[in-house]
């Protein structure tokens, strides 16, 4: 199918490109862009001779922008598929304006063997609606007590390593996992959280915490281990790149690892710059999630973050769980939010509030992430896939989470008025009509 795109308003940071244009599409790649600024008289994007399936898209007053992509994603399958499935989690990733997200290892059983990376990316290529990239275990099983095979699951296809909800406490295991990062020229991302000092926590640490009898995580359970981890990739020269960044202590950590060149990157995630610890008055289990929502200057410290470029990268830490998981006591409840259909409205509240410029947010949401795990994704060059996202910046929704598509109907933004959204999202060439 050939896929004219005209008279939108392309943004594409990897090449400067911020204007009205047209993009071609042919065969699932793009072929030629075409700026209204840059257009010889009477010239415009052509498709193949008499093409009868030609579609043509009309973009005039939407933003094109090349697919989005999420670096840290839980997909549950294979062995949590009533949580979601590759199918479920990837439908409702173009739905969300994501054409490329990257898999966490917590599955059943733990993607720590070339088997489990296969299984994934095979099932992914059967099944899936968009790309999809496995991340390896950093430990057999995540138990933090012996090195995964690094060198073959990369050779299967895993993009970076992670322990993710399992922190490797042990300082020996994770100095070796950066060196072999380094070795392989792949980020080990960290979850940081110091267990000992977490242990037993369900909440930010702090009075609200005391006022409902819930036991608290305190900040520093993220920031010793945001040291450590910076410590050690200073030491090994590894690549680092830290998970869900929460807290001010911890943003302050990793400028300072920058301006010492130390290769750290980050990510945070739209639940930590959008919401605080009130979310979860009246026990609310939908805003439970790990690290815990924080303060109102932690949540001002994300967002300065960003807008120095401290913090890299908008990912969501989408984590499904079913629904009689999250109807449980608040402590015995599961940690996270179902937030890939929600990520790019509550961020773009970053552009309406002019915190970031709507060309910058796109580079943390698409370029950034893929230039850290050095995959050919996020951009609009030509001869690159056609992962495209079509959104209407003025267009309102209010959140539903029974119109999910994803299994996971944990959100602590039900019934929120959110005002920027995906209407049509482009996967190699495949069209997922939105809205």
């Amino acid at each position: 199918m050939t896929i004219l795109i005209r008279k939108g308003h392309i943004i594409d940071p990897s090449q400067g490109i911020d204007g009205i244009g047209e993009i071609l599409i042919e065969d699932g790649k793009i072929i030629e862009i075409i700026l209204e600024a840059k257009r010889g008289k009477g010239q415009r994007a052509k498709g193949k001779e008499r093409d009868s399936e030609l579609r043509t898209v009309d973009a005039s007053g939407l933003y094109v922008l090349p697919g989005l992509v999420d670096m840290h994603t839980h997909l549950r399958e294979p062995g949590y598929e009533y949580k979601e499935t590759i199918k479920s989690g990837t439908g409702a990733a173009v739905r969300g304006g994501f054409t490329t997200v990257c898999a966490m290892p917590n599955t059943n059983p733990v993607n720590d063997n070339s088997s489990v990376t296969e299984f994934i990316i095979r099932k992914a290529v059967q099944e899936g609606s968009c790309a999809v990239y496995p991340i390896g275990a950093i430990t057999k099983l995540q138990k933090g007590e012996e090195l995964a095979e690094i060198g073959i699951m990369c050779d299967e296809g895993c993009v970076a390593f992670s322990d993710d909800g399992r922190p490797v406490m042990n300082s020996e295991l994770m100095k070796k996992a950066l060196e072999y990062s380094k070795i392989f020229n792949v980020p080990i991302i960290s979850h940081c959280e110091d267990r000992d000092l977490s242990e037993g926590g369900v909440m930010n640490s702090g009075l609200l915490s005391i006022t409902l009898g819930l036991r608290g995580i305190p900040p520093e359970a993220e920031e010793v281990m945001v040291a450590r981890d910076i410590a050690l990739a200073g030491l090994t020269r590894g690549r680092l790149h830290i998970a869900h960044v929460s807290t001010e202590g911890s943003v302050r950590l990793i400028r300072l690892a920058k301006e010492a060149g130390i290769a750290v990157t980050a990510e945070t995630c739209p639940h930590y710059f959008s919401i605080t610890e009130a979310a979860v008055k009246g026990y609310n289990t939908n805003a439970k999630v790990n690290p815990p929502l924080r303060t109102e200057k932690d949540v001002e410290a994300i967002k300065d973050g960003l807008k120095d470029g401290i913090i890299d990268a908008i990912a969501t830490d989408h984590a499904p769980h079913h629904r009689d998981d999250k109807l449980q006591e608040f402590d015995k409840a599961p940690f996270g939010i179902s937030g890939i259909e929600t990520a790019l409205s509550l961020s773009l509240k970053l552009v309406h509030n002019g915190i970031l410029s709507l060309s910058r947010l796109v580079e943390k949401m698409t370029l950034n992430p893929s230039t850290i795990l050095r995959i050919d994704k996020g951009t609009l060059k030509v001869g690159a896939d056609a992962d495209i996202v079509i959104i209407d910046m003025k267009r309102q929704f209010r959140v539903e989470p029974d119109k999910f598509v994803s299994k996971g109907k944990n959100t602590p933004f039900e019934g929120r008025v959110l005002k920027g959204m995906p209407v049509l999202t482009i996967c190699k060439g495949r069209v997922f009509d939105i809205a």
